[in-house]
Order: C-alpha cells, then sequence, then structure tokens
C-alpha cells in the first residue's frame, strides 16, 4: 500500500468496536464483520487485493432493544429531560457536538474516499456542507423560537403556540451521501427535542466511528443512540415494537415500505423518507447545446451517477440529437478516472455487484436495439464499468425504468414534446426535471405543467439537492416529507399550545408564569 497510495491518505486498519447505548459508549464483543474498500491495489508481488479497512460490530436484536429503551427512557413519552428542556439549552449541545465533530474532520474524510471511493474534492465538500448544515438548522431553529415567543390572540382566548417533539425516531441513511444526508435527518430530529436510534448504511459505516464520542459527550443519555449490523436484526424487531413514532429514511421506497408493514400502529407512524427518482433531462431544439453537455455530464455522472438527483434519463429532440450525441459521448470518452485521493471525476464503484448490474444493463439494452455510443462505454474491472452512453433507449429496454444508480446514460429521442411529458406522468418517481432551452413562449407552458409532475425544475442546470434552504422531496414514490434547513424542522415536529380565555384570573396565572421562568414551554425568551 506505501509504494501506491500518497502517504497522506494512507490509512491503518480501524476495528470499530464500540457502539452508543443511552450515553455509554460500550465495547462490542460479538461477531464483527469486516469492511472492504473496492479500491484494489497490488501488493509486492503484484497480486491484486481487496482493501480491508477494519471491522464493525455485527449487533444482534437484544442490542437494538435496548437501545430502544435507551430513547423510550430519555424521551419518556414526552416528560424526559431532552423533550421538555428549553430549546437555547438544546441548541448548546448542538453547538457543543458540531465543535467537537469539526475536530474529525480529516479521519472521516480520509473513510469518505476509502469506503465509498468518493473523490477528495467531493469528500471534504460532504464534511463541511454537514458542518453548513448542522450551523443553519441552529440559526433556522432561532428563528422559528423567536417567531414563537409570543402570545396570539383570537376569539377571546390567549394562546401560545410552539412546535413540540413527536417521539422517538429509527433514522437510516444512505451509502452515497453516508455523512450529510443521515445527519440531515438526524439532527433535526434530536434539536426538535426527539429521541433517536441510529444505523448507518452498509457501505460507509465506518466513517461514523469517529464521532461516536463527540455523540456521548454532547448529548443527554438516550437522546442519541448508534448500533451498527445489519438491518433485519435491528431495524425490523425496533419497528415490531410499535414505539417508534417517526421513520426517517433515505434508501430504495421497497425498504421504506417493508418496514412500515412490521410497525403494528401504521396510522401512528410519521413518516419522513428520501427514495428514489428517475429524473429526466429535456432538451428542447434550441438549447445551448456546448452549455447542455456540460450540465448533462454532470448531472449524469458526478459521483458515477450515485445520486438520487442524477439525471437518469435524457429525451433529446430528434433535430439536435445526433449532434447532441456525438458531442456529449465525446465528453463522456474524455472524463479522467482514478482513484479518491487523485481527485478525478470518475472513481472506483463502491457496491462490489454494482459493476456487473451496470454490464447487465448495457446487455439488454443493446440486445434490444441500442448502441454504446462512446468508445470507452461499458469496459469493465473488478470495480467499475466505463460510463456507457445508450441510444437509442425505448420502453422495452430494464434501463428505460430501472433507476441504474451508477454509470450509464440512456437516451431517448422525441418529436413531440408531449412524448417526455407522458413518459413522466405514467412513471413511479417525481423528484426534479431539467428543462434546457431558451424560448420563453416554450418554456414558460412546459414550466407550468413539470412543476406538477415533479418537485423542483432546474432551468438550464442540471438537478441537485441545494442550497440546503431550498425544499428537498418528492411526488409519488420518490420522497414523503420535506427535507431542507427549515423544513426538516416541521417535519420531525408537531404544533402545540397552551390555550387560556382572557380573564384577569387567568391571565394573571400566565403573566406568574412568564415572569417565573417554571415553564420552559410558557416564555418569550429571544434566542440571540
Amino acid at each position: 500500500m506505501s509504494n501506491k497510495v500518497p502517504k497522506e491518505y494512507q490509512v491503518s486498519l480501524f476495528n470499530c468496536d464500540e457502539y452508543l447505548i443511552n450515553g455509554e459508549l460500550n465495547k462490542w464483543k460479538g461477531n464483527t464483520t469486516p469492511v472492504y474498500s473496492s479500491i484494489v491495489l497490488e501488493d509486492k508481488n503484484g497480486n491484486e487485493n481487496k482493501t480491508l479497512l477494519g471491522s464493525i460490530p455485527d449487533m444482534e436484536t437484544e442490542s437494538a432493544i435496548k437501545a430502544l429503551n435507551a430513547a423510550k427512557n430519555a424521551f419518556n413519552r414526552g416528560q424526559g429531560y431532552w423533550p421538555t428542556l428549553k430549546v437555547g439549552e438544546r441548541l448548546k449541545c448542538m453547538e457543543k457536538f458540531v465543535e467537537k465533530m469539526k475536530a474529525s474532520r480529516e479521519e472521516v474524510v480520509k473513510l469518505l474516499m476509502w469506503e465509498i471511493c468518493k473523490n477528495k474534492t467531493d469528500s471534504y465538500k460532504e464534511f463541511d456542507r454537514t458542518v453548513d448544515y448542522i450551523n443553519d438548522t441552529i440559526d433556522a431553529y432561532k428563528t422559528l423560537d423567536r417567531k414563537s415567543a409570543k402570545f396570539d390572540k383570537e376569539g377571546g382566548i390567549h394562546a401560545h403556540i410552539r412546535r413540540g417533539p413527536l417521539g422517538i425516531v429509527l433514522c437510516l441513511g444512505p451509502y452515497n451521501y453516508p455523512l450529510n444526508e443521515t445527519f440531515c435527518l438526524l439532527i433535526p430530529a434530536i434539536i426538535m427535542g426527539n429521541t433517536a436510534i441510529f444505523k448507518p448504511a452498509k457501505h460507509g459505516v465506518l466513517l461514523i466511528a469517529p464521532l461516536l464520542k463527540a455523540f456521548k459527550e454532547s448529548f443527554p443519555p438516550g437522546v442519541v443512540n448508534i448500533l451498527f449490523g445489519r438491518g433485519r436484526k435491528i431495524a425490523t424487531p425496533i419497528m415490531q415494537t410499535g414505539f417508534i413514532d417517526v421513520l426517517a429514511l433515505i434508501g430504495h421506497s421497497s425498504s421504506a415500505v417493508s418496514l412500515q408493514d412490521e410497525h403494528p400502529n401504521k396510522n401512528r407512524l410519521r413518516l419522513v423518507l428520501g427514495l428514489e427518482a428517475k429524473n429526466p433531462g429535456i432538451i428542447l431544439p434550441d438549447a445551448d447545446l456546448d452549455h447542455t453537455v456540460k450540465e448533462c455530464i454532470s448531472g449524469t455522472l458526478s459521483y458515477n451517477g450515485q445520486r438520487c438527483t442524477a439525471l437518469k434519463v435524457l429525451y433529446v429532440h430528434e433535430s439536435i440529437v445526433d449532434e447532441f450525441n456525438k458531442k456529449f459521448a465525446k465528453a463522456v470518452d474524455n472524463l479522467k478516472y482514478g482513484l479518491p485521493w487523485e481527485d478525478t471525476f470518475l472513481t472506483p464503484l463502491p457496491e462490489p455487484s454494482k459493476p456487473t448490474y451496470i454490464k447487465e444493463l448495457i446487455n439488454d439494452a443493446v440486445e434490444k436495439g441500442a448502441k454504446v455510443l462512446n468508445k470507452k462505454g461499458g469496459k469493465l474491472s473488478s470495480n467499475y464499468s466505463f460510463p456507457a452512453v445508450l441510444y437509442p433507449v425505448d420502453n422495452s429496454m430494464k434501463v428505460y425504468h430501472e433507476e441504474q444508480f451508477g454509470p450509464v446514460v440512456p437516451i431517448i429521442s422525441y418529436k413531440d414534446i408531449s412524448e417526455p411529458l407522458d413518459a413522466m406522468a405514467a412513471s413511479e418517481y417525481g423528484q426534479q426535471v431539467s428543462l434546457f432551452g431558451k424560448d420563453v413562449k416554450k418554456l414558460g407552458p412546459l414550466i407550468d405543467s413539470l412543476a406538477n409532475l415533479v418537485c423542483r425544475v432546474n432551468l438550464n442546470s442540471a438537478c441537485q439537492r441545494g442550497p440546503d434552504v431550498y425544499p428537498f422531496t418528492g411526488r409519488k414514490n420518490s420522497a414523503v416529507s420535506t427535507l431542507s434547513v427549515y423544513d426538516a424542522l416541521r417535519s420531525f415536529s408537531i404544533r402545540t399550545f397552551v390555550a387560556s380565555k382572557d380573564n384577569p384570573y387567568n391571565n394573571n396565572i400566565l403573566e406568574k408564569l412568564l415572569n417565573s421562568n417554571e415553564s420552559n414551554f410558557i416564555n418569550t425568551d429571544y434566542l440571540l
């Protein structure tokens, strides 16, 4: 390894043998699961080997129930220390955590590169963006609380309205953004007064270990409980108890449905879900092709297309499809492939089975009439399949229907704009679309239709999640609830209030409450 990897990016074997329950870092003495990187390095004899990064606990159901009980006790049906704590005190805990988190930046970034093969720039960006997200969430909650620091009066009734926690949250994040998107669930959940059980994704799991101590030292016992292992041993039995109030998951809809089915009281289960998408790009005849190709490269193949917001299919008008295909295929073949610390655009795929799956999609499309337009398309290695541009694609092919979540780009030619619109309407997904063109007479009506098919229309730009203050959600099978700095606070809370008839007796009591600081709920403190 020392001959292949620059010294600053070398990693030592990291065997994570701790987990967090009820404010204690417990030692795991049971079975463990090895964690490998898909990055293949040669040894001194020239043999290629998978890179062993370390191991994580393979925890059992017994530990999961202990974590659930810790979260239950900490919430205590809304009467616990954390849910009844003043907002300002909860925010101090979060501020303490984010400062401690910063100390692990280099270690977490290095593990992001090794575990999920995200390039260096994007790995640093994920960490720094997560820190910014936490700080922005703190500021957003202060703003929300300031607006609540008052009494309303309507119909002879005074009302003091705030947002309160929902209960116990089961938090499950994705492998492609194992830090950022996971924390976009976990942070707003706990800051609103909920307690949580968190299990990292299968890939991108070791990078959570350096943060265990920061969680322990920043939050009261039972507020955050972190487990490692398989979902069927941990998430399933927790859901079966019926004590989970919120399922917070970013992943596939099939996982979300199966976990919901385990809950005995679905009517009481709040869902905060970020799910799959098949975001299209629609390229109109008057689109600026050079600009469009640049945006479509970013949209389809950033992080090898392993993003829910990636452009998964391109609809190109028949009058320009040949020119677009030529430019796009050439641009794809010019992309650089390499190791994450080399900061290339294309890097190895973290999922061992993904290259074979991508190859199957390509073969299926070719058998049914598509061609691979770029010279390097589909070239296979043990951990990668070079991006393949497929054309013409139709609905007989798997790649038309399935969210490929990897480096293959299907292109469909259309004659009438109703063709891509009808396809989007029939799709099970409705997250975003990228629309390329400049004629406002065509763009205006199109935007009106697209806004009712998806939740974000990107004009002459690739689909993306950020900035994090903007709503991030989807229609149909793409999402439930909205995740943004502001919306997530609302997704993980409920409006609750104290009402009092306007009379001297009640008003005197309210004044005494406000002056006594006996209630953390009834106050008009202004958070600075």
